[in-house]
């Protein structure tokens, strides 16, 4: 299992919120150019979305999506992506979430090709 680079600085998940991101009733995904040569990855669950168990499944399942996207990325290197839960996030399968992540990242890299 292959471990990814996480953002964890406030400023790099400030820096990536300013930008317009994707958004879907179970994810919202903001992505910006870094100049580190390889991918970060940051995943933010709000107390909105529930207790801590809740805001941990999401987490989780977001991780696992983005654990099968990225052998799809390893051709774009260079790049901060922030994935923000909601509230539907906790009670669905991993799969949706791929579902939604895939087409938040290929409509980003299409429009920014």
């Amino acid at each position: 299992m292959a471990k990814f680079a996480a953002i964890s600085q406030n400023r790099d998940f400030r820096r990536l919120y300013r930008r317009k991101g994707e958004v879907s009733p179970l994810l919202v995904t903001y992505v910006a150019k870094n100049k580190l040569g390889y991918n970060r990855v940051g995943i933010t669950t709000g107390r909105k979305i529930g207790i801590a168990v809740k805001r941990n499944r999401a987490r989780r399942v977001i991780r696992e999506a983005y654990r099968a996207v990225e052998p799809l990325l390893s051709d774009k290197n260079g790049w901060d992506i922030v994935f923000v839960a909601r509230s539907k996030t906790c009670s669905c399968k991993m799969q949706q979430v791929l579902a939604v992540m895939q087409k938040h990242l290929s409509d980003y890299f299409k429009e920014n090709a």
